[in-house]
């Protein structure tokens, strides 16, 4: 059986996944408006897997015994000035995922929740890779900055995830 808080917290989480996952296809829309549609396609993707951490939380809760409650989701912002803005949101978003994340792995400790500890080690892997994925975006962008044909190779490569 899952510890109050630790469920609370994990419901908490998946509100965040799911929120994450809104906001990526909502930052797929712009792209999409701006025809970007290789950076379209990175952030449906991105939104896809942000589904599949939800999933992964939720699956969770209710092996452990626990009860998922869904949470209202805000609307998340839909236009950036840039690319480049975007992408910067998208990292700062995931430093912000990172963050809660080793909240909830500090709750776990502290409330003695080992399994869920346990299950959360994935997570914290997973961070690393997603908080470099979209640095090296951001870097690229910011390095290609002054050149369109940059930027087209650059959608190019990204419609190929």
């Amino acid at each position: 059986m899952l510890n109050e808080k630790v469920e609370k917290a994990l419901n908490e989480q998946i509100k965040k996944e799911i929120y994450s996952a809104y906001l990526y296809f909502s930052m797929a829309t712009y792209f999409d408006s701006e025809n970007l549609k290789g950076f379209a396609n990175w952030m449906k993707k991105q939104a896809k897997e942000e589904l599949d951490h939800a999933m992964r939380i939720y699956n969770y809760v209710y092996e452990k015994g626990g009860r998922v409650e869904l949470q209202a989701i805000e609307k998340p912002k839909c236009k950036w000035d840039s690319p480049l803005a975007a992408f910067e949101e998208a990292l700062a978003h995931e430093k912000f995922i990172t963050d809660s994340i080793y909240k909830l792995y500090e709750l776990t400790q502290e409330e003695k929740d080992y399994a869920t500890s346990s299950m959360l080690k994935w997570f914290i892997d997973e961070q690393v890779e997603e908080e470099s994925q979209t640095e090296e975006i951001v870097h690229k962008i910011k390095m290609l900055s002054s050149s369109p044909n940059g930027l087209y190779m650059l959608d190019r490569e990204l419609g190929q995830r």
